[in-house]
């Protein structure tokens, strides 16, 4: 991401995209879809070798003036854990996101829950198979009717 400056230009995007059911132009078509991270710089590494939680000064001063100016937000996604910790009221079971993943219908219609799509959801996904069964689908059919471009009805003739 840092040497091309596209967020989720890795693998980790590659999993994202084939969840969305998009291609790498339509993901990246900035006139239909927008990403926004919830921290908007790097953090850097953990030495764990993960990458720092996002800076907590980001989201806050950031995401309502950016949502604001965003001209028809027809579907948002909230990837994974700081996601989803920022714009949902922190539930009881929030220690565990098969849970909060599977309460996916309840956060309907203004938000879709994901986890972040790392190389750890690989097991967690194959621990989790309601997740490809349930909300890929669901996932894919809301993302095709937010990009799809909406028929115009002919409009009715005076008389």
């Amino acid at each position: 991401m840092h040497e091309t400056g596209l967020s989720f230009n890795d693998r980790s995007g590659d999993r994202l995209r084939t969840w969305l059911g998009l291609d790498r132009d339509s993901f990246y078509d900035e006139a239909r879809v927008a990403i926004m991270p919830i921290g908007f710089c790097y953090p850097g590494r953990h030495g764990k070798g993960s990458d720092l939680p996002p800076r907590h000064e980001c989201a806050p001063l950031w995401h309502a003036r950016l949502r604001a100016v965003l001209p028809a937000i027809e579907l948002t996604l909230l990837v994974g854990s700081y996601a989803i910790a920022y714009y949902l009221p922190r539930p009881a079971d929030a220690r565990s996101m098969a849970r909060i993943i599977a309460r996916w219908r309840d956060y309907l219609p203004e938000f879709l829950v994901l986890p972040h799509p790392s190389w750890r959801t690989v097991r967690w996904q194959r621990d989790n198979p309601w997740f490809e069964i349930e909300i890929l689908p669901e996932l894919r059919a809301r993302v095709d009717r937010a990009l799809t471009p909406r028929s115009r009805s002919a409009p009715c003739p005076r008389r």
